[in-house]
């Protein structure tokens, strides 16, 4: 019955996953509830997950991260690609391998993407090229490098976690160390590298050329300010259509308020009033003449709270990504009442090939939504802070403080040392990587919850329950039994192809840290039974679930450009389906040789 359980609650938790009809960690939160609530796991059992290692490593990595970003040890990268030394996109996909993805395999990729894609944007934009040239290979780099070292991607970390607890069960020596994975993703790295640099921009489409134009032409350099149209100005019973303002100007109007009412763009045939207050973008000298001939006036800030635009003078417009795990996708702005929440403007949305300018207010945000933001540069500050939008614009240029930078380094390198040569355990040395970073300077107190992923440690927390499960009522073993039966007579080298295959395939339509969980305690099962080492098998499973390439889904890394790139599904399985079937043969072979088998 344990076990009829667990495969129901299985197939729920798959279903959910491949429909989106929840978030990934809430599926995994359910799981684990369900779990516990029919009594196949105990509370400690299903729980176990977040006292793990793999959690708390986590944890600290995000952390060690964020300080080394925040200390500016990452600046002299993001000069060099904004520079003009890079005038050719094969250069910049060249940095990509040489030095982006190497970095992946050091820290998390995903603050690594989320800090480049402004950069590689203004890069694009200054050459007059669509970004979905450069995009999908800066996710692609770092998603190969992820797999460089254990501690390059939390599927790693999973995995090894898993590894541990699965051979305790099973009787094998289970985990990784720090360069377990490096002669197999080594080799493999530098292929991929090749392909980026060779192949890949004959695959990579043209996307989103429009949509960038028109954010271009919103968000370009002008004068952002409100104005009021006067009772006796000629404005005063027109439309905007059939007034002087735009045939004579070069203005954009991008909002109109009335009373306590705002409208968005298109308003062209709406009566202006005596008291209408608008939002320009013009030139300064624009802004002049029509206040000298009386057409409109500076408007002084609205007194009802949170009403008026203020400051306007400093206000600007960015673009904000929203990535997965934000708590902003699923709602729309009305409900989350965004203007009032973050004091911000929403004046247009980009949804993959789609700009949406009309009803912004009833549309529900999805990860991967960039969002065309106007605020006061201190609204927008607090949104670089914070985790459910990535500002895809560099505010300003000050850095918390840039002395900080070479102890920052020195403290990662403390911490990559320790943890290699295996002096302390990984866990221990990323802790005190932390300590050490607040203790400098790098990092404040506050920074700590900011910097972590918390949708990410949910997801890995709650779903290692699940592994559990599948061992505890012999689902594992009947899974591994029934794919004994179908590649018994194969060598191990036709057994690894399978393994890698089935465990990829679950990755792009499910999630990475998923695959790991279901697929690894099966894997494991098989190589005892085929008298394969089942380590071997475990390497497999962290190679086919860390590296997707062919959906968006996969991998946080391939969701946060799919919206800026203005990519479509076709396009990534044309270009992510040979490093796909590139990495099914030579995986498994490496791993052949590794393991001597």
């Amino acid at each position: 019955m344990d076990a009829l359980i667990t495969l129901l609650i299985l197939v729920l938790a798959i279903v959910l996953f491949i429909t989106a009809a929840l978030p990934p960690e809430v599926v995994g939160l359910l799981a684990m509830g369900l779990l516990m609530a029919s009594g196949v796991l105990s509370p400690a059992e299903a729980l176990a997950g977040f006292a793990s290692p793999a959690v708390i490593t986590l944890l600290a990595m995000f952390a060690l991260s964020a300080g080394l970003f925040r200390s500016g040890a990452l600046d002299r990268l993001r000069e060099l690609m904004g520079g003009n030394r890079m005038k050719q996109p094969r250069q910049l996909i060249q940095l990509f391998v040489v030095a982006i993805g190497p970095l992946a395999g050091i820290l998390a990729n995903t603050p690594i993407v989320a800090t480049l894609i402004p950069v590689v944007e203004a890069w694009c934009q200054r050459r007059g090229l669509p970004p979905s040239r450069l995009l999908l290979p800066l996710s692609t780099a770092t998603i190969l490098g992820g797999a460089l070292t254990l501690i390059g991607t939390s599927t790693n970390l999973l995995a090894n976690d898993l590894s541990r607890s699965v051979g305790e069960e099973m009787g094998f020596d289970g985990g990784l160390q720090l360069f377990t994975l490096t002669p197999i993703a080594l080799p493999l790295y530098l292929l991929g590298g090749a392909y980026l640099i060779w192949v890949a921009p004959h695959l990579l489409p043209e996307r989103n050329r429009d949509g960038l134009e028109l954010l271009a032409s919103l968000s370009r350099d002008g004068y952002l300010t409100e104005v009021e149209v006067p009772a006796d100005s000629i404005l005063v019973g027109q439309t905007l259509h059939n007034s002087r303002l735009q045939r004579r100007f070069d203005v954009d109007v991008l909002e109109l308020q009335r009373g306590g009412e705002r409208f968005s763009p298109p308003f062209a045939d709406r009566v202006l009033s005596g008291g209408d207050r608008l939002l320009l973008r013009c030139s300064r000298a624009d802004l002049l003449r029509l206040q000298q001939e009386h057409t409109v006036s500076l408007a002084a800030p609205a007194a009802s709270g949170g009403q008026g635009v203020e400051g306007t003078a400093t206000q600007r417009m960015v673009e904000a990504l929203l990535p997965a795990g934000s708590f902003l996708a699923g709602a729309s702005l009305q409900e989350l009442r965004f203007r009032q929440r973050f004091n911000a403007t929403v004046i247009a949305l980009r949804r993959g090939q789609e700009l949406v300018r009309e009803r912004l207010g009833q549309v529900v945000l999805r990860a991967g939504d960039v969002l065309l933001l106007q605020a006061p540069l201190d609204s927008l500050r607090g949104l670089q802070a914070s985790s459910d939008l990535v500002v895809m614009d560099k505010i300003e240029h000050e850095l918390p403080t840039t002395a900080k930078k070479y102890p920052t380094i020195l403290i990662g390198l403390f911490v990559l040392v320790l943890s290699g040569l295996g002096i302390m355990p990984l866990v221990a040395a990323a802790c005190l990587g932390v300590v050490a970073m607040v203790a400098v300077g790098s990092l404040r107190p506050g920074d700590l919850q900011q910097a972590v992923r918390w949708e990410l440690i949910l997801l890995v927390g709650s779903l290692y329950g699940f592994s559990a499960a599948l061992v505890k009522t012999g689902l594992a073993e009947e899974m591994a039994t029934r794919l004994v039966n179908l590649t018994g007579d194969w060598p191990a080298y036709g057994v690894l192809v399978t393994i890698y295959l089935i465990t990829t395939l679950t990755t792009e339509v499910m999630s990475n840290a998923a695959a790991v969980v279901l697929w690894l305690p099966v894997a494991a099962r098989i190589g005892l039974d085929l008298q394969i080492d089942p380590m071997a098998c475990v390497v497999c499973i962290v190679f086919a679930a860390s590296w997707s390439f062919i959906t968006p889904f996969g991998y946080q890394t391939n969701l946060m450009v799919f919206g800026p790139g203005g990519y479509r599904i076709q396009d990534m399985v044309r270009y992510g389906a040979p490093l796909t079937i590139l990495a099914t043969l030579l995986v498994p072979l490496l791993t052949v040789w590794q393991f001597d088998l």
